[in-house]
């Protein structure tokens, strides 16, 4: 890396430089169409694209309840940036603070801790600002130590993971109150993300239960906790009705109006008065911008989010663009005055495409464009074979919404690559059965080998696990700890 005018770079290319700072959808689809329009001259070095994201890949993440499942496979739900922005110089890390006054972004790698020379300073001379949400906590005592998030595909596959140990734990317990614990699902949130992920969940669990001698489908409890009147608001009053009424048919609790107090000591205790002991709860109550933007001498709105126009350009900054999650964006086709755009994914796909145009145009001296585009409708899975849509007016409900909800999502998940995959994942899955295996020690990789080398301890093991007894040392039970039945 070589410093030059614009400060540490993380190449020595001269010419414009183009800084995306995110990965997410808005950060990979500007970037990918940016590299396609200036692919002669990334190649020639008269340009460079700078991507600077956490992680090494994009996640789809309308496909993360399906792979919390086992519908698809984890690898198939996120895109690897570095195959698709081959002609971009991609960075992970992240990106702590942005002074466009002076054009550089104070960016942390995965090396600054170890090589010492601390944070690099990347200079740009247009970026694109698209560092996407993060989780929106509440001061709910008990949150931090016990809720469970839903917004990453680590976090899905550790859910998956999680949800299958409870019921081995149940099924192995003879105490009555750690098993209705291990089997009650507490869920807040009856957005996309809550409804989506609880339905799957609970199919997949339902179907995972035929397997233990000792476990019901009956036995497990699912309860949804939403604090607004309905759930799914995106679909519409009357599709949302239906979902609720589709989920209190399969058994699952939907508690409206409704809000958890506190969640200590693995007791979920809600508004209404209600207390279940469970051992998961999951927090899915909406999202809020990235720590980054508070970190920028960029306007914001009340809500935290980037001022923006209806061109993509941060408001009064030229040469700053944003959009998806982090931008408040005019919408222009809405009846209401000072109405944004939705946060949501097919906002976002657009207005990355005007975004990258728009950077060109600038860069040409063109004038840019507004982005505008009606809300088409929205999709949503209920489980396998089950759904609610209500897209151009038309509602659909059951089979052809859920139908709808897979070809929609296959159609807009990144790479025919990806697509290919997937689709095949789901021809396989409707051949043959589920898969209802738990890889919880994926998540902690080295702990039979600390184990094995005198490192570590029962008590260092995964949670939500039974320590492993010796069975030379054990005198109850047969050898590996398996507990007498309770008939002997």
């Amino acid at each position: 890396m070589a410093p030059d005018s614009r400060g540490t770079t993380p190449g020595t290319r001269p010419g414009v430089r183009i800084l995306v700072v995110g990965g997410g959808y808005v950060g990979m689809y500007t970037a990918l169409r940016l590299q396609r329009k200036l692919k002669q001259r990334l190649r020639s070095g008269d340009a460079e694209i700078v991507v600077v994201t956490p992680e090494p890949y994009m996640t789809y993440q309308p496909f993360l309840p399906e792979a919390a499942a086992g519908s698809i496979s984890p690898r198939h739900v996120v895109v690897p940036l570095r195959r698709v922005l081959n002609l971009c110089s991609i960075v992970i890390g992240e990106a702590g603070r942005i002074d466009h006054a002076k054009r550089t972004a104070t960016v942390t790698t995965l090396a600054t801790a170890e090589d010492g020379t601390g944070a690099l300073e990347i200079g740009y001379d247009e970026i694109v600002i698209a560092p996407g949400s993060v989780s929106r906590t509440l001061p709910v005592p008990g949150l931090a130590d016990f809720g469970i998030g839903f917004k990453t595909v680590e976090e899905a596959i550790g859910l998956r993971n999680h949800v299958i140990e409870q019921m081995d734990i149940a099924s192995a317990t003879r105490d009555p109150a750690i098993r209705d614990a291990a089997l009650t699902f507490v869920f807040v949130g009856g957005g996309y993300a809550g409804v989506e992920a609880l339905a799957e969940l609970e199919d997949m669990a339902r179907y995972t239960a035929r397997y233990y001698h000792n476990i019901k489908p009956t036995d497990l409890r699912w309860i949804l906790v939403e604090a607004s009147d309905r759930i799914l608001p995106e679909v519409g009053e009357a599709m949302g009705r239906y979902a609720v009424g589709e989920l209190r048919g399969r058994g699952v609790d939907v508690r409206l109006e409704t809000r958890l107090d506190t969640c200590e000591d693995r007791v979920a205790v809600l508004s209404d008065g209600s207390r279940f002991p469970t051992r998961t709860l999951v927090w899915t109550a909406g999202v809020k911008p990235a720590p980054l933007l508070a970190a920028t001498d960029l306007p914001l709105t009340e809500r935290g989010r980037l001022r923006c126009t209806a061109t993509l350009g941060v408001e009064g900054m030229p040469h700053a663009w944003a959009a998806g999650d982090a931008a408040a964006v005019p919408d222009l086709t809405a009846a209401e005055p000072d109405k944004e755009t939705a946060p949501n994914a097919q906002h976002a796909v657009r207005q990355a495409k005007v975004l990258a145009d728009n950077v060109l145009a600038t860069l040409e001296g063109r004038p840019p464009a507004e982005y505008r585009h009606r809300y088409a409708g929205s999709v949503a899975s209920l489980g396998l074979h089950k759904g609610v849509a209500h897209v151009y007016g038309r509602k659909l409900k059951g089979y052809p919404a859920w139908l709808m909800h897979r070809t929609y999502h296959l159609s807009r998940v990144p790479t025919f690559n990806r697509k290919a995959r997937v689709l095949a994942e789901w021809t396989l899955a409707g051949l043959f059965k589920r898969e209802i295996v738990s890889l919880g020690s994926l998540e902690h990789p080295r702990a039979e080998f600390e184990l094995a080398a005198g490192g570590g301890s029962a008590a260092q093991q995964r949670p939500g696990t039974l320590p492993r007894p010796d069975p030379d040392e054990s005198p109850e039970g047969p050898p590996g700890g398996v507990p007498p039945h309770p008939s002997r």
